[in-house]
C-alpha cells in the first residue's frame, strides 16, 4: 500500500539572529521564499510516485543553483581564493553502495548530481563505469568521471559571486586583525554585519510512497578553509546518514503470542554547521545509533547530540559561543515524521506538513509557518 510522502530541507545553520538577519529585511524574505519554492517544486515529484532519490537530488540541485546558499553557485572560498565543492547522497535501501560522497570539485556545476551518478552506477559492479565500486571520490579523477558520465561541467569562474568574495576578504582581514592585536579581535571587526551571509550546508531528506528514505547534502565548505580540507558533508556517518532495520518486539507476558511480526524502523539525516565537530563525533551515525541500539525516538536522539546543551555543544568546551560545536540537523523517521534540531541561533529550514503545505522557519525559537 502506498505511503504518504514526506519532505524536509535546510539551507544552512549558524549565528542567525533577529539583529544579524531582521525578519523585515529583503535578505530574510529571499531566504524564506527560496526554501518555500524548493519545497513546493519538489513535493509534487513524490506525490507523482518518483523515488526519494529523485526528489532529494532535485531539491539539492535547486539549492546549488541559488547563489544565496553555500553550495554550487553560492559556495564560499578557500584561503587561496578557490571554490572546492562537496556533496553526498544516501538511501535507506535499494542500492548496493547505499551512500556515497564526492569532494574537491572545482568544475562540476551540480556536485549532487555527480554523487547520484556514483550511487546509481554502483549497481553495475566494480568496473570503471561504476566508479570502481568506491563510495568516495575526489579531485581530478572524480571530475574526469563526472565529464564521462554526462554531468554538466563549468569553468571555475562560474562559482564566483561578489558576496562570497567580499566575505572571503573580510575573513582574511579579520585573521590579520587577530594576529596584529596578539589574539585580541579588533572591535571594528567584531561588529555585526548589515547582512547575514549563510555559511552552512544545504540538504534534503525525502520519503517516497514506498517508504524509502533518501538524504542529499551539498556544500562549499567553511569560509577560508585550508585548500584540500574535506568536511563532514561528503563523509559517511558524519554529516549525513540513512538506514533502516528490523526490530523484534518480545512481549513481556507469557500468554502473549511470541511470534509477533518484527517492525521496521528507519532514519535519514542531513547536518549543517561546524563540520569538524560533525566529523569528530560522527554526528549523523551517532544519532542513528541512539535510535537503533538505544531505542530512542529520532527527536530524542537528535536533541541529545545536536540540541541545546547536547553532545556537540559540550564537546566545544570553552570555545562554545565562538562557532565551535554549533550546528543543526534535519531528519525523517519511518513514519515520515520530521525532526529539525539546532543548538545555534537559527537554521534556514522547511518541511511539508500533513496537509501538504510548505512551512518555513529561520530562528531557533520560532515555529515554522
Amino acid at each position: 500500500m502506498p505511503r504518504k510522502p514526506s519532505l524536509t530541507i535546510h539551507g544552512g545553520a549558524g549565528s542567525i539572529s533577529h539583529s544579524s538577519l531582521p525578519p523585515s529585511s529583503p535578505l530574510y524574505t529571499a531566504y524564506t521564499t527560496s526554501i518555500r519554492e524548493v519545497l513546493e517544486s519538489t513535493y509534487p515529484l513524490l506525490l507523482a510516485g518518483h523515488s526519494a532519490l529523485t526528489a532529494a537530488t532535485h531539491a539539492a540541485t535547486l539549492l546549488e543553483n541559488n547563489p544565496l546558499f553555500n553550495a554550487g553557485k553560492g559556495s564560499v572560498f578557500t584561503r587561496d581564493g578557490r571554490n572546492e565543492l562537496e556533496a553526498s547522497v544516501m538511501v535507506s535501501r535499494g542500492y548496493r553502495k547505499r551512500g556515497v560522497g564526492v569532494a574537491m570539485l572545482t568544475r562540476v556545476k551540480n556536485p549532487i548530481l555527480l554523487a547520484r551518478e556514483l550511487l546509481v552506477r554502483g549497481e553495475g559492479g566494480v568496473g570503471a563505469d561504476a566508479g570502481q565500486g568506491h563510495n568516495f571520490l575526489s579531485g581530478a579523477e572524480a571530475e574526469r568521471l563526472a565529464e564521462e558520465w554526462g554531468c554538466e561541467m563549468v569553468d571555475p569562474g562560474y562559482f564566483w559571486t561578489e558576496r562570497r568574495w567580499e566575505e572571503h576578504l573580510r575573513g582574511l582581514k579579520k585573521e590579520n586583525g587577530y594576529s596584529a592585536s596578539g589574539g585580541v579581535p579588533d572591535e571594528d571587526l567584531q561588529m555585526e554585519k548589515g547582512e547575514y551571509l549563510s555559511q552552512g550546508t544545504v540538504g534534503c531528506v525525502a520519503m517516497d510512497i514506498h517508504g524509502t528514505l533518501c538524504v542529499a547534502t551539498s556544500t562549499g565548505g567553511l569560509t577560508n578553509k585550508l585548500p584540500g580540507r574535506i568536511g563532514d558533508t561528503p563523509t559517511l556517518a558524519a554529516g549525513f546518514w540513512a538506514e533502516e532495520w528490523r526490530v523484534n518486539t518480545i512481549p513481556a507476558l507469557p500468554d502473549v503470542d511470541h511470534h509477533k511480526q518484527p517492525r521496521t524502523r528507519a532514519v535519514a539525516l542531513s547536518g549543517t554547521g561546524n563540520g569538524d565537530y560533525f566529523l569528530r563525533l560522527a554526528v549523523a551515525h551517532n544519532i542513528s545509533s541512539r535510535c537503533r541500539f538505544g531505542g530512542l525516538s529520532l527527536k530524542e536522539a537528535a536533541e541529545a547530540v545536536v540540541g541545546r546543551g547536547g553532545e556537540m555543544q559540550r564537546a566545544a568546551g570553552e570555545r562554545w559561543g565562538l562557532g565551535d560545536g554549533s550546528g543543526g540537523i534535519i531528519g525523517l523517521d519511518e513514519k515520515g515524521d520530521v525532526v529539525m534540531v539546532m543548538n545555534c541561533g537559527g537554521m534556514f529550514r522547511g518541511y511539508i506538513d500533513k496537509e501538504g503545505k510548505a512551512r518555513v522557519g529561520v530562528y531557533w525559537d520560532e515555529k515554522e509557518i
